[in-house]
């Protein structure tokens, strides 16, 4: 058995909530619940399964969402960033510190995690006759859990004994199955993952290679990109400077909601977020304009940075082109009128939800035909579509896409009256489920998406 969930965004508690511990209990609970359920074979018997596999398709510790990448200042001889010298000393120290701080945050996820890696979770009644014997002691099942990065823990891939401590951290935590080298990128990096997944025909990567704002194509995963400069210096940054510059002007709720700005939905909707913290807490003009004007400066200060002028390519539309644009429209806009503009883009645009689903079709593994699943992560949009089907109707081979959605508390903007800025909180858990040799009845695949508040 095969189970994959991404996008669990584990933060340090200094830009917005993670998704709480229940959800690791619940998960846990449905762990238990599909062993019992794959340990029914094709053939109508029972036999315990001896393999859970779990794999953790990247952006599970978000070390990029952290405040304490803003404790240095740019020039000083100690500035440190995602986008600066990562052989530097500083840059694995600060690393070193945000991941000890997430892992303390998020100690109940931990050892839901490292309890199953062990068999604590997991426990199966052995097999009688072919069916369960429910009066011998139960098994434990222990499970092998990899962890692959996105881009929100590219971090963990880079190489270096530096690095290796700051994994030897997470995989002591975690209970994982992978080495204190470069946790892998691409499933291609690890043998022991590669082989695993080929088992069960699932061809996997976290997705941020389909998208510009997030990968460099030029220089590959163990390379900063626009996107980790935006979330530090503009999302990151802004309620922190909020705090520095307006002081008790800032009541505590207003600060805390800036935080959450990241967890948002639609992205879109960040601006109506902090146009809603205004309104629903009834600052004073003055105290709205400083704010306005925070946010513009962090805008200026964004595009002036050299690091971000040199993403963008002479004569040719790109990712800095796009924000620029929003930017300076924003800077001569205010809230009010930007509320506007935005809820009329939502409305022209549709359903902002991203597919990649065309992208597996160009994936090695299913042009070559052994990968049967081929599944993405990072767009935390849930999907199941069918790819193709191979042979005659009784040998047909069905093949499919998934997307295996997020684990993520959302602030979701409601569609009733979206202009009032009403944003109401749940949050979202997805799981995907594979099997082999006839596992689950002979059952190949099942997901699962709920949500909960």
């Amino acid at each position: 058995m095969l189970i994959i969930i991404s996008d669990v965004h584990l933060g340090d508690g200094t830009c917005g909530r993670p998704i709480s511990g229940n959800a690791f209990r619940l998960f846990g609970n449905r762990l238990q619940e599909l062993a019992e359920n794959a340990s029914w074979r094709a053939d109508g018997t029972y036999r315990p399964v001896d393999e859970i596999n779990l794999l953790l398709m990247g952006d599970i510790l978000d070390a990029l969402h952290s405040t304490l990448w803003l404790d240095t200042r740019p020039g000083g001889p100690d500035y440190t960033r995602p986008w600066t010298d990562f052989n530097a000393p500083g840059f694995t120290e600060k690393l070193l510190v945000i991941t000890r701080n997430i892992l303390s945050n998020n100690r109940e996820a931990a050892e839901v995690l490292r309890k199953t890696s062990q068999g604590e979770i997991v426990r199966l009644p052995p097999s009688a006759g072919g069916k369960p014997d429910e009066t011998a002691a139960r098994l434990p099942v222990p499970a092998r859990i990899f962890y692959m990065v996105g881009n929100h823990d590219w971090y963990y891939h880079l190489p270096g004994p530096a690095f290796d401590a700051v994994r030897k951290e997470i995989i002591e935590s975690l209970g994982l199955a992978n080495g204190f080298g470069p946790f892998p990128s691409e499933a291609e990096e690890s043998g022991d993952l590669m082989e695993m997944l080929t088992r069960y025909k699932v061809y996997a990567r976290h997705g941020e290679l389909y998208d510009g704002f997030n990968f460099n194509r030029q220089k590959g995963r163990d390379a900063h990109t626009l996107g980790d400069i935006f979330t530090v210096e503009m999302m990151n940054r802004f309620p922190v400077e909020a705090r520095e510059k307006l002081g008790v002007d800032i009541p505590p709720v207003v600060f805390d909601g800036l935080r959450e700005m990241t967890n948002v939905r639609p992205v879109l909707a960040a601006p109506l977020w902090i146009s809603g913290q205004i309104t629903h807490n009834e600052l004073p003009r003055s105290v709205q304009d400083e704010l306005k004007a925070i946010w513009d400066g962090l805008g200026e200060e964004f595009l002036a940075m050299e690091v971000v002028r040199a993403q963008d390519i002479w004569l040719k539309p790109d990712s800095v082109d796009a924000l620029q644009v929003l930017l300076k429209i924003s800077k001569h806009t205010p809230f009010s009128t930007l509320n506007k503009i935005i809820l009329r883009l939502r409305r022209m645009l549709g359903n902002e939800e991203i597919s990649y689903s065309e992208n597996a079709l160009k994936e090695p593994a299913f042009r070559k035909g052994w990968a049967n699943f081929v599944v993405f992560g990072h767009t935390h949009h849930h999907e199941v579509l069918p790819l193709d089907a191979l042979g005659p109707a009784l040998e047909r081979v069905d093949k499919f896409y998934f997307n295996s959605g997020t684990w993520h508390t959302y602030f979701g903007l409601a569609l009733n009256r979206p202009e009032e800025q009403k944003f109401i909180p749940y949050q979202e858990m997805t799981y995907l489920a594979f099997y082999h040799e006839g596992e689950r009845r002979g059952r190949r695949f099942e997901t699962w998406s709920g949500a909960f508040a």
